[in-house]
């Protein structure tokens, strides 16, 4: 009976470490995923290519503020922005249709790629400063990487 009880013993304090330690590691390996709002976020690449811009001082770039539930940014040529919701418990995220200025540009193409990726994201991931915008399980539709 003693030796059922050590291993009872032994075998949950065991279950509560590795439980304990799986925590630590989601917290760790998501980083900052909680919390991607306010931060501005640059394209760095569209359906996993590099982007080209002929301009490079107007790259693609936007920010989400939970104070009005709206993003905000700038598509290359043109101001973006509109409302969003966000998961952050389960990285799932949701840009709504908004709106945009209509100024054309060498760039328009990228500028609509990214609108697109923003417009069909309906979940996220984080490594480190790079934010992912994905749709189901799919390819990522784009990459950002965290300005300073």
């Amino acid at each position: 009976m003693k030796n059922t009880i050590i291993c009872f013993c032994s075998l949950l304090t065991v279950m509560t470490t590795g439980s304990c330690a799986n925590k630590q590691g989601n917290t760790a390996s998501s980083g900052t995923s909680a919390n991607i709002t306010g931060k501005t976020w640059k394209l760095t690449e569209i359906n996993g290519k590099p982007i080209t811009l002929t301009n490079p001082k107007a790259n693609p770039y936007f920010m989400l503020n939970t104070a009005d539930m709206r993003y905000t940014g700038h598509g290359g040529c043109n101001g973006v922005g509109g409302t969003f919701e966000i998961k952050p418990e389960s990285m799932r995220i949701k840009f709504n249709q908004g709106m945009s200025t209509m100024i054309a540009c060498d760039d328009l193409a990228t500028e609509r790629a990214f609108t697109q990726a923003l417009l069909t994201a309906d979940n996220y991931s984080v490594n480190g400063d790079t934010l992912t915008l994905n749709k189901a399980r799919m390819a990522p539709l784009a990459k950002f990487v965290l300005q300073p």
